[in-house]
């Protein structure tokens, strides 16, 4: 799937214009996020946001969130 089209589902999460909203979109432009390697459910990616969310906008807190999107089962 590209980017983008993943970066539209990930969106349904987001309220509105949001700083982690516009650092996913940058990390996945920029190659610094992946999309999973293995489907994740709406329910497991929007926990993943959701913990996101809860920290500051930051490198480290994308870092947290890529680990998330990569696991492997």
């Amino acid at each position: 799937m590209p980017y983008r089209a993943f970066l539209t589902r990930i969106r349904q999460f987001f309220d509105g214009p949001d700083e982690h909203l516009d650092l996913i979109a940058d990390g996945l432009a920029g190659g610094r996020l992946r999309q999973p390697a293995t489907p994740m459910t709406d329910q497991e990616l929007a926990e993943a946001i959701r913990e996101f969310k809860n920290a500051p906008p930051s490198a480290d807190s994308l870092k947290k969130l890529g680990s998330k999107l990569s696991r492997e089962d």
